[in-house]
């Protein structure tokens, strides 16, 4: 088991979370944040803080300043949480050697997954099912030939190698269109990655986003059943359902057991996800990605299984198995009701209808309760949110005893009506 204390290498809604569990095991946690960050409610939940060089989401992925205030603070191990470092196979080799512990897969697991045309080619290996597409890295002119055989009703999606969470991504249904695509991903995939190298798949027109959320202690794997992340925007996923409404069951027996078989070929170690296209059409799946990490919608799955993911997290990074844990394949408990994720987020509206990331003074914030009903955030009244980072602000949370897709929906409907930000 973890002992001392834990770093939190994250902030906003995560890294509350993040000292929340730690705090029901009996951990200290450490938070780090730039001065322009200071106020973040992380800094306040912890229970020490710690300054960064550095100002903005740059002084978050200064690994070497991480460890130092870890090492300083005598901690004993690292959270990463979402986004950031959590990916970074470089920074869980660099914890490792200076004696912390990294709470997340290994590092060659995260090397294998965080290139997301690796990981694809691994599927294949082990008998996975995955779109046609071409090798990585792509040239324009691979892509447009790649377009044209598919005919005249083809589509491709461009997607950036070491991408995730819907950078550097987007459809073309045309040569000139997968031009325009081929740069803004390239462009934004190397602002944001700093790895500009992309590759095309077919695109599914009519497809519904599934993953399965799998659990590993290097050895054993399990799978905590599926989530539908089909409702996003800009490819960004901004509603998560668990389990997924009305998924043929032969379909989800066929995407856990797939997902096994990949955990199992990765020995996998910890939280990850494994994530799919399905054919609205004629039930096809597709594996297009891994992430070896904890995902922003992890909650919905704690809601119907009863479990607290992170608290896993560490539990596994402690050396825990999972047949202590009570989780063996065999002990899975199964899905309780359904429960739904509504991402809320700091923005305005354009005159173009499309929505920006917004900042400003919360004078107001005041998150519906009730039975069934949670909210993670890390907003407050008095909070002056920052354009500068993510714009998720706070994820609401509800969960129905009902199996039916409408209740969880009316009961969502009401929370965020009850729901009063302002500022």
């Amino acid at each position: 088991m973890i002992t001392g204390k834990l770093l939190v290498a994250n902030r906003g809604e995560i890294a509350v979370r993040i000292c929340r569990a730690a705090a029901e095991l009996n951990l200290k946690t450490v938070a780090v944040y730039p001065a322009n960050d200071a106020s973040s409610l992380h800094t306040q939940k912890a229970d020490e803080a710690r300054i960064l060089p550095g100002r903005g989401v740059a002084a978050y992925l200064d690994g070497d300043a991480i460890i130092a205030a870890a090492l300083d603070a005598g901690a004993t191990a690292i959270h990463p949480g979402y986004g950031f470092l959590s990916e970074n196979a470089a920074f869980a080799e660099a914890c490792a050697k200076a004696g912390l512990t990294f709470i997340g897969p290994r590092p060659e697991t995260l090397a294998l997954f965080g290139d997301k045309h690796a990981a694809r080619k691994r599927a294949a290996e082990v008998g996975i099912p995955t779109l046609p597409g071409t090798s990585a890295p792509t040239t324009l002119q691979e892509a447009t030939a790649f377009l044209s055989d598919l005919g005249p009703k083809g589509a491709v999606m461009v997607k950036a190698v070491a991408g995730g969470g819907g950078r550097g991504m987007r459809p073309a249904f045309s040569a000139d269109e997968l031009a325009e695509a081929f740069e803004r991903c390239r462009s934004e995939a190397q602002s944001a990655l700093g790895n500009g190298d992309l590759y095309v798949e077919q695109l599914v027109q009519r497809a519904r986003h599934i993953e399965v959320q799998l659990i590993g202690d290097g050895n054993t794997v399990s799978h905590l059943w599926e989530r539908d992340c089909s409702l996003q925007r800009r490819r960004q996923k901004i509603v998560e359902l668990a389990p997924a409404p009305g998924l043929d069951p032969d379909v989800r027996d066929k995407l856990i057991a797939a997902s096994l078989k990949l955990g199992q070929a990765a020995r996998y170690l910890n939280l990850g996800t494994i994530e799919f296209l399905v054919d609205a059409d004629t039930g096809a799946f597709f594996f297009i990605e891994a992430n070896p990490r904890l995902q922003v919608e992890h909650t919905v799955t704690e809601e119907v299984t009863g479990l607290n993911l992170v608290e896993l997290q560490l539990q596994l990074a402690g050396g825990q198995s999972l047949e202590a844990l009570g989780l063996t394949p065999d002990k899975v408990p199964s899905p309780r009701g359904i429960a739904m994720q509504l991402r809320i987020n700091t923005e305005t509206m354009g005159t173009d209808g499309e929505a920006k990331p917004g900042g400003g003074l919360i004078t107001a914030f005041d998150p519906p309760s009730g039975q069934g009903i949670r909210v993670d955030s890390y907003g407050y009244a008095g909070y002056s949110t920052n354009p500068a980072y993510d714009s998720l602000l706070a994820k609401l949370i509800v969960h129905t005893r009902s199996n039916t897709l409408g209740d969880a929906m009316n009961k969502g409907y009401r929370a965020l009506c009850e729901f009063n930000i302002t500022g």
